[in-house]
């Protein structure tokens, strides 16, 4: 056997019986570099431990998942979240499957401002699941929806994953926020339509409310939508209009939640303190992930690990598709044991030289990667998304799995016609930069 895939053998079982033992998941990428250097090579580890972590921290682009953060922070605790549910319900309550389409838009509009997955599902479940269960809705597609609505927040951006792909990548965050729409939207948009389908099927799931509402309560209710749509315009327009760079327009962000939290009498003296502290410990969870993944990654560059497994995978002639299989199967599993933010740091020095020697754009493969980040944030036992449904209801992480498991498939069909299909992510792309 080569002498680096023998490496790599070692190397990944020692990660493995890392992960398994319950270490934190940074502390483990340190512990697996450190020893794959010790090992293997005649490089010293501790300097290089250090080098690799100030190489990492020291990129501005990471100033944004910080604020970011915060800004998600602010709006889960500003009331603004409950005010985005009131205005949509005189204007879905008649559809078919009823207010059980509120999951899907409110995570489609709150995913715009908050860039995480968890913080959309805990904020939008928050409001909608007691909601559903006094009106009597269908338990199972209740949490199923909010379960497959709530991955949304990594792919609508900002997203947090997002841009750390775009630095690893070494691509434009910028273009990888606008790639992230249409795919987006076509997500949400085959997760309304199944609920649609289910709701004519069975309108059982959704019994209709006997409230009404005129033409003008819909219209005024609207006004509620404003503070979402204008931070939405303030973060996105910003960066695509070139008025900021992602990280300034993060601060943007911030500021106009703060203000908007301060109109609707929700910002205190505490309340911001609990901001602060909930986005410190958020940020300084990623960013152990992300510096643990940069050190383990610069070893395995040093023992010429990614560079065997792709050659061992080339001569396998696999064809583009077939490649693309084998990596989501490949991602699927990685998802049932860890987080996302995990499986892209871990992976990225690997899968994407694979995936631009088959041809395909970093830029799609971000979207790609990211969507196969949202299935594992539904697939036990580490799906986080569970998780916060089940911290919502109580109700036991398999039986929520089970109810997720139609938005599952939909993200994989939805995955399956962006391969097909890579103009889908590409095309505002390249519309951006005039191509």
């Amino acid at each position: 056997m080569d002498a680096s895939l023998t490496m790599s053998l070692v190397v990944f079982g020692i990660l493995f019986l890392a992960l398994a033992s319950g270490i934190w998941v940074g502390f483990s990428l340190f512990i697996v570099g450190f020893l794959g250097m010790v090992l293997f090579s005649p490089l010293p580890p501790g300097p290089n431990m250090g080098s690799s972590v100030w190489a990492t921290v020291e990129k501005w682009e990471y100033v944004a998942l910080p604020l970011f953060i915060l800004m998600g922070e602010i709006l889960y605790r500003s009331g603004i979240s409950e005010k985005l549910f009131k205005s949509l319900v005189p204007w879905l309550y008649r559809l078919p499957g009823g207010l059980l389409l509120m999951n899907i838009v409110s995570c489609t509009l709150f995913a715009a401002v908050s860039g995480s997955s968890a913080a959309t599902t805990a904020t939008v479940g928050r409001i909608t699941l007691a909601e559903f269960d006094k009106l009597g809705y269908d338990k199972s597609l209740a949490m199923g929806s909010l379960a497959g609505a709530g991955t949304l927040g990594f792919l609508i951006p900002p997203s947090l994953i997002m841009i750390v792909y775009a630095i690893l990548a070494e691509v434009s965050i910028g273009k990888m926020f606008i790639a992230g729409i249409l795919p987006g939207l076509l997500l949400a948009g085959i997760y309304s339509a199944y609920i649609i389908y289910r709701g004519i099927r069975n309108p059982e799931i959704a019994p209709q409310s006997q409230e009404s509402y005129s033409w003008r309560e819909r219209i005024v209710g609207l006004k509620d939508l404003a503070p979402t749509m204008l931070l939405i315009l303030m973060v996105l327009g910003s960066i695509y209009g070139g008025v900021a760079t992602p990280t300034e327009a993060a601060a943007i962000g911030v500021f106009g939640a703060t203000v908007f939290a301060s109109f609707n009498r929700q910002m205190t003296f505490k309340i911001m303190f609990e901001c602060l502290v909930g986005a410190v410990k958020t940020n300084a969870m990623i960013m152990l992930i992300v510096v643990g993944a940069g050190f383990l990654s610069r070893v395995m560059g040093f023992l010429g690990i990614p560079a065997a497994i792709t050659t061992a995978i080339t001569e396998l002639g696999l064809s583009p598709y077939l490649l693309m299989i084998l990596l989501g199967a490949f991602y699927i599993l990685l998802g049932c044991l860890l987080d996302g933010f995990s499986i892209v740091v871990m992976t990225l020095p690997i899968a994407l030289p694979m995936v631009v020697a088959a041809g395909f754009d970093p830029i799609w493969f971000g979207i790609y990667l990211i969507l196969m980040v949202e299935v594992s944030q539904i697939t036990p036992p580490v799906g986080f998304n569970l998780f916060v449904i089940q911290g919502l209801t109580n109700e036991p992480i398999m039986k929520i799995a089970v109810y997720a498991l139609p938005f599952f498939f939909l993200m994989l069909l939805t995955t399956a016609i962006l391969t097909i299909f890579p103009e889908i992510a590409l095309y505002l792309p390249q519309l951006m930069t005039g191509k």
